[in-house]
């Protein structure tokens, strides 16, 4: 089921986050979960859709996309 949420933070130098999600606790966010081309990043505030896995070290998002369908310039994580 997806779900959507706001990036609660995310570091483009380390290439991971946090989605946050009312009333349920923060999803990890690592790069390579994001749908888009090019540069993988999300911005502070920023809503994205995305699913739920569970990893053992709790959730984590899979098939992040961008409500707002823009990209961010910079490094290239591909």
């Amino acid at each position: 089921m997806r779900q959507r949420g706001r990036v609660k933070w995310f570091n483009p130098d380390k290439g991971y986050g946090f989605i946050e999600v009312p009333g349920e606790r923060d999803v990890f966010v690592h790069w390579s979960a994001i749908q888009m081309e090019g540069y993988k990043s999300l911005d502070e505030g920023e809503e994205v859709e995305f699913e739920v896995v569970q990893s053992d070290r709790g959730p984590q998002a899979a098939n992040v996309v961008r409500m707002g369908g823009g990209g961010a310039g910079g490094r290239n994580w591909q």
